[in-house]
């Protein structure tokens, strides 16, 4: 029977440097990184694109749009949008190179300023 723990023993301690040496191969290691491989330049070709959107939503009252087009350095476009005092506020603009965002705003209508009505809330009354 002792000779049978010591057994058990002696077979526990040869799995342990078994498995330690089977480990032993799989150390982390740091490499450097891979270079990225780069694939040839793509030419690159000037912009060119047009869009819109329009929104009108009777119960928001939320009423705008925008339209822009560009080709290649030059760009125009313009957009409008409903402001709460009731005028339509535009805006027209360009951009041709280097020489900035060129704008002419224009507005339509006379801005309304009705009196505020009563909200009808009354605080709670205390309880005492």
């Amino acid at each position: 029977r002792q000779q049978l723990n010591i057994m058990a023993i002696k077979f526990m301690i040869l799995s342990s440097l078994v498995a330690a040496a089977a480990l032993a191969d799989q150390i982390p290691s740091y490499e450097p990184p891979t270079p990225p491989a780069y694939g040839p330049a793509q030419p690159e070709e000037p912009a060119k694109y047009d869009f819109n959107y329009l929104v009108k939503d009777d119960p928001s009252a939320n009423d705008f749009g925008h339209q822009e087009a560009r080709d290649g350095a030059y760009t125009s476009g313009s957009y409008y949008v409903q402001l709460p005092d009731g005028r339509l506020q535009k805006v027209s603009y360009t951009v041709d190179g280097d020489s900035g965002y060129v704008a002419e705003v224009t507005y339509e209508g006379e801005a309304q300023y009705p009196a505020a009505a009563p909200s009808g809330y009354q605080p709670p009354a205390p309880a005492y």
